[in-house]
């Protein structure tokens, strides 16, 4: 090996044979790496002591200690050390019991050059070969994704896009070397912009559509999923988890691929994207104007709590006009807290007969509120790759986990979804507004409302997207891209407050694209 080229890794490599091997480590060096030799295991147990490896070639039978229980020195005192096992025993228990000891791989003997090559290669050079190839197919993608975004885009294609951009999001998490972050961003901002044209110029046309002449919609959710599963006579566990993104679905999805085939689809959140009026449009079927119009009694509430007190009420008639007769009847559950959880988990167990159980559970939404309160949560969660993280981390160890195991084996159909999404704000934008105006940051419902344009899609009046109005007056903004809205008293105290928060109530692709999968037990 020419000692001016740079060494591609330090092997060891412990065989009783290794004056046999000599071809073998004469080839290995030839390809740019170093390799040490020794005879048995206490050898290699003592070099690592003095010398740093980046991976062990280890016989299986050698006098002395054996592969085995040098290997198991050798893990309990490097365990980052990547080691192959090489052995003549084909026996599927010694491989078993090799394998349960961490080996990262393990080769028949005999064994050729290449063989040992493409190995050690997959081990220490893996990441490289799949960030080079990571690195072509994005940007590839990128192209691709860039003459879409331009290309008119239908409302599906829409939804692929932003399954697309998110789906890369993630990827590129694993390999923030490759500086694609920026590029990236930027990408989702143009499409963004394109999006938010888009909704503008047919959101209002779609509320004002029958159901099969737009896309799904909130109040199409039950009609689009759920129905026709109870039709087709299965058992439907509908889950809702409050304020999820497209892109903390996609890290959720992989933890119920065990119990479940999924089917992945979306749908776009009703405007203004808040509970108030998409989760209430999911349980009841019905637009924001309707539901005011007929049951009056359940709507104007004020508190957080009051806005979605009905949901149960308002599933219950949505079943009715659906034509659907339930029995036993649907089962509601608002989930607020751990505790809460684990007693549904206990219930749910016995509810086998159950023909639909509704599920909401606002855990990541509290999330995102306890976020815009605390400094430490802040620094916790300082970035998207942050947050999701923390969404999968709380998933995988909740009781969810268990009652969708329990459904699968109790042979229901489980369709998954959000009622919106959020948006981590950056940019305030002044608004002037009455005292009687929405609170919302996101969006402002109230009489002579005056927003810049330019950050807000302004409407004259709100029943033109079937919202309800009681004042000729009335007025509405929804906050576009990443702006929130603030008055002009004690504006840098609120701008400090919530710039660098995640909001919902606006138009974007990220609280508008919703997640809708279909889980059919295996």
């Amino acid at each position: 090996m020419n000692i001016a080229e740079p060494i591609r890794g330090k092997i060891l490599w412990a065989d009783d044979e290794i004056d046999l091997l000599r071809s073998h480590v004469l080839f290995l060096e030839g390809k740019g790496f170093q390799v040490t030799t020794v005879t048995n295991g206490a050898d290699a147990i003592a070099i690592c002591e003095k010398h740093r490896f980046d991976i062990v070639l280890l016989d299986e039978t050698m006098p002395g200690k054996d592969g085995i229980e040098t290997l198991a020195v050798l893990k309990t005192e490097y365990p980052a050390l990547p080691i192959i096992m090489i052995t003549k025993n084909e026996e599927e228990s010694l491989m078993e019991e090799a394998i349960g000891s961490r080996i990262s791989d393990y080769l028949t003997k005999p064994v050729n050059p290449s063989q040992i090559l493409s190995a050690i290669m997959k081990i220490l050079e893996n990441r490289q070969i799949k960030q080079d190839a990571i690195s072509d197919k994005y940007m590839k993608a990128f192209s691709l994704l860039a003459d879409q975004i331009e290309d008119n885009p239908s409302p599906q294609e829409w939804i692929n896009i932003h399954n697309q951009l998110s789906t890369w999001e993630l990827e590129l998490d694993d390999y923030p070397d490759l500086g694609f972050d920026e590029m990236l961003l930027q990408q989702q901002h143009e499409a963004n912009d394109r999006f938010t044209r888009f909704i503008k110029s047919n959101y209002e046309q779609w509320v004002n559509a029958s159901s099969d002449q737009r896309p799904v919609l909130s109040p199409d959710v039950f009609g689009h999923s759920v129905k026709p599963l109870l039709d087709a006579d299965k058992k439907v566990l509908l889950l809702i988890i409050d304020c999820m993104r497209w892109d903390q679905w996609l890290t959720l999805e992989p933890l119920l691929y065990k119990d479940f085939q999924i089917k992945r689809d979306g749908y776009f959140s009703l405007l203004p994207t808040t509970t108030e009026y998409s989760r209430n449009a999911i349980f009841s079927g019905l637009f924001p104007d309707d539901m005011h119009r007929f049951h009056p009694e359940w709507w104007g509430a004020t508190d957080e709590y009051s806005l979605n007190r009905h949901e149960a009420e308002y599933l219950q008639h949505n079943i009715k006009r659906s034509g659907l007769s339930l029995k036993p009847e649907a089962k509601y559950q608002k989930i607020l807290g751990n505790s809460d959880g684990f007693q549904f988990s206990k219930q749910f167990m016995s509810w086998g007969n159950q023909r639909l159980v509704t599920l909401v559970v606002n855990q990541v939404d509290l999330l995102a509120h306890r976020r815009t309160d605390s400094p430490l949560l802040r620094e916790i969660l300082p970035n998207e790759a942050s947050y999701r993280e923390i969404v999968r981390a709380w998933f995988n160890n909740s009781w969810i986990i268990e009652v969708l195991a329990s459904a699968a084996k109790m042979g229901f159909h489980v369709v998954i979804t959000s009622d919106h999404g959020s948006i981590r704000v950056q940019h305030p934008t002044q608004i002037l507004a009455d005292r009687e105006a929405s609170t919302n940051l996101r969006f402002k419902q109230g009489r002579n409302l005056k927003p810049s344009t330019k950050d807000a899609w302004y409407l004259d009046n709100p029943k033109r997207i079937r919202l309800p109005s009681n004042s000729a007056n009335d007025t509405l903004a929804i906050a576009q891209k990443m702006y929130y809205f603030l008055y002009p008293n004690n504006y840098r105290k609120y701008q400090n407050k919530f710039v660098d928060t995640y909001q919902h109530g606006g138009l974007s692709m990220w609280e508008m694209i919703i997640p809708l999968a279909h889980l059919e037990p295996k």
